[in-house]
């Protein structure tokens, strides 16, 4: 199996998980003289058994992303955590730029001019060049995530 399919395997049993919980919470009370709609006890074990599935897909993950290494040469360890970096300082900038626009509601001289306390042009441009490197690292993991094998 390759790590991409592991991987939209994981999401799709996290979805599963989801489901099963919300199911759970659902059947866990009913009104007297009637029946739960669906067996709690059959949920439970079901649940606990696509939990096992996704524990062992995961450590299964886990591996293959050791032993992976990026067109770049890092391991796709540190590719992943970079991105995540890169996707959080990305939403920063993003933020602070919006920030610190200042929004046109005066209406006359007499109010108080809001400034900006930071080069909001500045901002974005390093955002935009932030997105980039996200995105040219995120090809370089799809990448990998396809071509390298569990």
């Amino acid at each position: 199996m390759k790590l991409a399919e592991a991987l939209i395997e994981r999401a799709d049993l996290q979805r599963r998980l989801e489901q099963l919980s919300h199911r759970l919470r659902q059947n866990a009370q009913y009104q007297e003289g009637e029946q739960p709609s669906e067996d709690p006890s059959e949920l439970l074990a079901e649940y606990l058994s696509t939990e096992e599935q996704l524990q062992h897909l995961v450590v299964q993950i886990n591996f293959a992303n050791q032993r992976v290494t990026l067109e770049s040469g890092i391991s796709m360890i540190e590719g992943l955590a970079r991105r995540d970096s890169l996707k959080r300082q990305h939403s920063t900038l993003i933020s602070l730029a919006d920030a610190a626009t200042p929004e046109q509601s005066r209406y006359s001289r007499s109010e108080i001019k809001m400034l900006s306390a930071v080069n909001v042009k500045t901002l974005r441009k390093q955002a935009d060049e932030i997105a980039k490197a996200h995105r040219l690292l995120d090809t370089q993991i799809q990448q990998a995530n396809w071509l390298n094998l569990l």
